[in-house]
């Protein structure tokens, strides 16, 4: 079952509730319960991106130190944020992505109730790849889309592309998470296709409305700019009203210019902010960096208890290495796979009650 609502759970949200000690924020959302995604009640879901390269070290024989995985379809995040060309057919991305994400999940005990995919602004949707995680019924899709030059997307050059996108979207008949143009408060992006927060607000505003007119109701919109960017007070700017957005958003990487930092002190100041608006939160994209060697599962286990916070209702491990300049860098390389120990703190994460809202069936590890 998707992470849809009804109206009566969904009324519950809104209303706020309390486990005795600690009560839920009243949330509101502007999204259609029992149509699209839905906080839960009570506790946050949990989700990852693992990208479809990762397939081959869930299919070497016991024993056998699987292959570094090769480039692969991926629409994944490289640097630069617009994905990397693809490199292997669509079949082949398809099955690669299904058998990375249940590999992952044997690991974790459980399955996923979110899975991420990237998406470039003129990215087909559906792939094939989109296809076999949509049916699989009880995952919900998080979209992350690329935008283009906002400027030209609110004075109407895109239109036609952006119906066509709504209407496939709608086509799926499925709750799905759109995540349109991430990190937008990255100077690299502002001076690439931003231009300015203004901007950035107009063409958001300008999307949601031809969504509305195509009668897109299977969509929970999610803004998204980075932990770094409340810090520097660079992101809030970029936010379109809490009329435009129904998830609040952020990618916490702990960043590359730290020996070790707690995911507490980079989300701090979102976390501030976030409590003066009604939303639900979604924390996107975190990880522990591979840097960290002995102390990634205790990272992981601090990680679970900052994110028991009432207001969050999403959490999305970023199980990749892709954004690591070199191979040197492993500052930025936040994959678990093959990492026993880290491997066991994240299940435990992840079958913690909390996370784990649909009381869905807890296996022994892989």
């Amino acid at each position: 079952m998707a992470l849809t609502a009804t109206a009566a759970v969904a009324a519950l949200v809104a209303a706020g509730c309390s486990n005795g000690a600690t009560a839920t924020p009243k949330i509101t959302v502007t999204a259609r319960a029992g149509v699209a995604p839905t906080p839960p009640a009570q506790g946050a879901y949990f989700g990852a991106w693992v990208p479809p390269l990762l397939a081959s070290s869930y299919t070497a024989p016991p024993g056998k130190t699987p292959a570094s995985p090769k480039p692969s379809a991926s629409v994944s995040p490289p640097v630069g944020d617009e994905p990397p060309e693809r490199t292997s057919d669509e079949q082949t991305e398809a099955k690669d992505g299904v058998t990375a994400l249940t590999g992952f999940e044997r690991d974790l005990g459980r399955k996923v109730d979110i899975v991420q995919t990237y998406h470039g602004w003129k990215t087909p949707f559906p792939r094939k790849v989109d296809a076999e995680l949509l049916s699989s019924g009880s995952r919900t899709l998080l979209m992350t889309w690329s935008g283009t030059d906002t400027r030209e997307i609110a004075n109407g050059r895109h239109d036609a592309f952006v119906r066509e996108r709504a209407r496939a979207i709608k086509a799926t008949g499925k709750p799905i998470f759109l995540r349109w143009q991430r990190d937008m408060d990255k100077s690299g992006l502002r001076d690439m296709k931003i231009h300015s927060a203004a901007d950035y607000v107009a063409a958001w505003k300008h999307l949601r409305a031809i969504f509305k007119q195509e009668r897109v109701d299977n969509v929970a919109w999610v803004w998204c700019p980075t932990a770094r960017g409340f810090a520097s007070e660079a992101a809030q700017p970029f936010y379109p009203g809490d009329d435009q957005v129904d998830w609040i958003c952020v990618d916490a990487q702990p960043g590359a210019d730290y020996e070790y930092r707690d995911l507490s002190e980079t989300l701090k100041p979102f976390m501030e902010w976030a409590a003066k608006h009604p939303k639900p939160i979604m924390v996107a994209e975190f990880g522990v960096p591979k840097s960290y060697t002995t102390r990634r599962a205790e990272w992981l286990r601090k990680a679970a208890q900052t994110l028991q916070n009432p207001q969050i209702k999403a959490v999305v491990y970023f199980n990749s290495d892709e954004l690591a300049q070199d191979v040197r860098d492993r500052r930025s390389k936040f994959e678990v796979t093959g990492d026993r120990e880290a491997v066991s703190a994240l299940r435990e994460f992840a079958t913690t009650p909390f996370f784990n809202p649909r009381n869905l069936p807890v296996t022994s590890g892989g």
